[in-house]
């Protein structure tokens, strides 16, 4: 008996129909931080932690909106029509699906940013401090250590 194979795969169509709508909600910490390196138009990362992480550091360019505060401020600080990419801390925090939740709740298409902010820190993207910009290396766990992209 196959672990893998019980139970059966689904077929080539459902695997479709689900890896679509997985992407459609989903973004990585690299796709991410091509975006706001390229100046890509249309989206806007929000930091959902709460005000002590976000000191410590968080991605450029975020805005910051803990989670709680978003029904209340979205409005005004994120524009209509723009999609909004959510980060917490990472994959063993479910912050960054609940803000996508409230955004979503208030019209906003929005997508989470797998990863969060541990992923961006591993992958070695620059993080904006107190004290300004700084980026520490990549952690070949996640990165090939030459420097050159997962291609994937």
């Amino acid at each position: 008996m196959s672990f893998v194979l019980s139970p059966s795969p689904a077929s080539a169509g459902r695997a479709v129909a689900h890896f679509a709508a997985k992407l459609s909600y989903e973004t990585d910490v690299s796709d991410v931080h091509s975006d706001l390196e390229a100046g890509a138009p249309g989206l806007v990362v929000v930091d959902t932690r709460g005000p002590d992480a976000w000191e410590q550091g968080h991605v450029p360019g975020a805005i910051h909106l803990p989670t709680r505060q978003i029904p209340t401020r979205a409005a005004r600080e994120i524009p209509a029509g723009v999609v909004v990419v959510t980060y917490c801390w990472g994959p063993g925090c479910n912050g960054s699906a609940k803000a996508a939740l409230a955004f979503a709740k208030l019209g906003y298409q929005v997508k989470e940013m797998i990863g969060g902010y541990e992923y961006w820190v591993r992958e070695g993207f620059p993080v904006r401090t107190p004290a300004g910009l700084r980026r520490r290396e990549g952690d070949d766990l996640t990165v090939v250590p030459a420097g050159v992209t997962c291609d994937c």
